[in-house]
């Protein structure tokens, strides 16, 4: 009786992860009941994600612990204000990812298999739950596996060109290395500890004497899990090959979704296992045992400055979303790297508003690529006149990735940068900065090719259908409005934070 008590009261706290899974499940017999009617499965995708949006907006009052550890006020999986965050996230980017996949000329070529198609999408949704709400170093392991297994699948899932097995198989290669590098650091971390309770680590690091060069090496094996999720350099090799080559609609994904489930991750693992306490400012005071300011600072510093400098030389529209991707990771750690409340805040609020914009980016992109075959930055000479709403929506989307008023864009990089100020990293603050205006240059030349470049054949025009403008006003219209009326989402973010208990 006392096992079905506390399986009774672990499920209160996984009823969107149980949600998921029953529509997961959903998908795989209704395709095989009804196999030749596939144009009913988004519907019922949606369908799920709404009910799950229903207990992850409920979760937002919860502060509690699944299968929690006998005597203790902890568990493997916590259900809080700060997961549901990122679990809404995942969401968001989930629901806009099924109307992408109705309308991508790639997926509908893959008529047959569309059943495999959404079931991948739930398995990574589920993933990317349970990485959100992990306090255990096997289930954030597990999570990470369950997340990428799908996503592997996902990246080849069209086999029109060559480049989409080759995005697989380096998908698939990269990710057996950094996941063999995270479960070394993690058997290492265990035997040091005696645990893998994230909560029974901090205890066991405050109080006890241990190895700090093996706890080192531990944890930056451990990182090269979580920075392989998250895009950062030097882990970052797969995500040009793999954004270019899989479909842009599991490009666009996990350029938002996933790379929000290794931050929430990330984030959740350093201020669990490694701060004592947090001061009156909401700096945290650190357990001396592993130098995460430096390690992050070095780490945010390469990768964006490796981001941005790469995206320079990119043809191919989609491979330059993939640098900048990885840029805006380096610009998202940054506010971990000030290691207090404020940096967490920043983190939260930068990520609502880049998802809005790295989705819009993507969507034009592949609406584009549906009627011309191109993701060239070339083949959009004139596209600003052939397709004037893409072109201007685009344009928008562009402006608020670089950070320029007066965008959502501008808003998440200014929280970054109060961020910095406030913790007196003002050189940090400057090397962003000057990031800042190496990415304006590779945005805008996407916009001299739309508006200024000589149009020697002027492209066939493109006119948006009624779907695909809601699809793309439903992420524009609030990159503007949040770039003047931010508050809600800052609020949000505070609340979050605040009942994160830091």
């Amino acid at each position: 009786m006392e096992e079905l008590s506390i399986l009774s009261e672990a499920l209160k706290y996984l009823k969107p992860e149980i949600a998921v899974s029953i529509v997961l499940l959903a998908v795989v017999l209704f395709d095989l009941i009804f196999h030749n009617n596939k144009k009913i499965l988004p519907y019922i995708s949606m369908a799920g994600l709404a009910i799950t949006g229903y207990f992850v907006i409920n979760q937002f009052a919860l502060k509690g612990f699944a299968f929690p550890v006998a005597g203790e006020n902890y568990g493997m999986v916590t259900a809080d204000a700060f997961g549901a965050f990122f679990k809404l996230i995942v969401l968001i980017s989930s629901a806009f990812i099924v109307f992408f996949s109705v309308s991508s000329e790639e997926i509908k070529q893959s008529f047959d298999r569309h059943g495999e198609y959404y079931t991948l999408i739930f398995g990574m949704i589920l993933g990317m739950f349970f990485m959100v709400s992990a306090t255990d170093l096997i289930l954030v392991y597990l999570s990470i596996e369950l997340l990428s297994l799908s996503s592997y699948v996902l990246a080849g899932f069209v086999k029109t060109r060559e480049r989409n097995s080759e995005a697989s198989l380096k998908y698939l290669l990269f990710g057996a290395v950094s996941s063999g590098l995270m479960l070394f650091g993690i058997s290492i971390i265990y035997g040091l500890t005696g645990t893998t309770n994230l909560y029974e680590i901090n205890k066991v690091i405050a109080t006890t004497d241990i190895n700090l060069v093996t706890f080192s090496f531990a944890i930056i094996l451990t990182f090269a899990g979580f920075g392989y999720k998250i895009s950062a350099a030097p882990f970052h090799f797969w995500t040009p090959d793999v954004y270019e080559g899989a479909p842009i609609t599991i490009t666009a994904y996990l350029s938002v979704a996933s790379k929000a489930a290794g931050f929430a991750l990330l984030v959740r693992f350093v201020a669990t296992v490694f701060v004592s306490s947090v001061d009156a400012q909401g700096y945290w005071q650190m357990i001396q045992v592993f130098d995460w300011k430096t390690l992050l600072i070095l780490i945010s510093i390469l990768t964006m400055t490796l981001g941005n400098f790469s995206a320079l030389w990119q043809n191919n529209l989609k491979r330059m979303l993939a640098y900048s991707s990885i840029a805006h990771a380096g610009y998202l750690i940054l506010g971990l790297a000030v290691l207090s409340n404020q940096g967490v805040i920043a983190i939260m609020i930068y990520f609502f508003f880049y998802m809005l914009m790295n989705l819009g980016a993507f969507y034009i992109v592949m609406m584009i690529a549906n009627k011309t075959g191109s993701e060239n930055i070339d083949d959009y000479t004139g596209m600003g006149t052939a397709a004037p709403f893409y072109g201007v929506a685009l344009t928008i989307f562009l402006i608020s990735l670089t950070g320029l008023p007066p965008t959502a864009g501008f808003i998440g990089k200014l929280y970054i940068f109060i961020a910095l100020v406030d913790a007196e990293m003002i050189a940090l603050a400057v090397i962003a900065l000057l990031n800042t205006v190496v990415s304006l240059y590779y945005y805008v030349r996407v916009l001299k090719h739309m508006y200024l470049s000589k149009v020697e054949n002027p492209p066939q025009e493109i006119k948006a259908s009624l779907p695909s403008i809601i699809v793309v006003l439903l992420l524009l219209v609030p990159v503007l409005v949040f770039g003047v009326y931010f508050t809600p989402v800052v609020d949000l973010a505070k609340n979050c934070v605040a009942i994160l208990g830091l």
